[in-house]
């Protein structure tokens, strides 16, 4: 039996997606998430706190990323966990832990300042519907 690696979250863009147009045409952005939690420590006292996770999407998830995500904005994520090592300037060894994306859904409305009026003209944020946006599996990942 296949061992299952699957992670889903939901938070906030701590910046703008990073995107790197590569030269075989295939595309990479990186961006951060914000979860937030909250718990009672011993004295009753009510301790918010947050957890940063480092997001990589490909292909065509990057594109949607680099189009439609904006810092601050409401999304959700499902993808793998994988670890990597690289060397760094200094040449020594560091590793980062990352969810590589296979589906992002932007939830709630529109970002703040996205330059777009709602429909009454008032500039108020409209609810927006939610949008999917998933990864299509590579060949060696088909099932035939």
């Amino acid at each position: 039996m296949a061992g299952i690696n699957k992670v889903i979250l939901v938070g906030n863009l701590g910046k703008d997606p990073e995107v790197r147009h590569l030269e075989g045409g295939s595309s990479v952005a990186h961006f951060t998430l914000a979860t937030n939690d909250s718990y009672k420590d011993k004295s009753g006292n009510r301790v918010e706190r947050t957890e940063w996770h480092n997001i990589t999407a490909w292909r065509g998830l990057a594109e949607m990323a680099e189009k439609y995500l904006k810092k601050g904005q409401q999304i959700y994520v499902e993808g793998k966990l994988r670890t990597r090592q690289y060397q760094d300037k200094d040449n020594q060894t560091r590793y980062i832990t990352e969810i590589v994306a296979d589906e992002i859904s932007m939830l709630g409305g529109r970002p703040q300042g996205d330059g777009q009026a709602s429909s009454n003209g008032q500039g108020n944020e409209q609810p927006a519907e939610a949008q999917t946006f998933r990864q299509e599996p590579e060949i060696d990942q088909l099932p035939f």
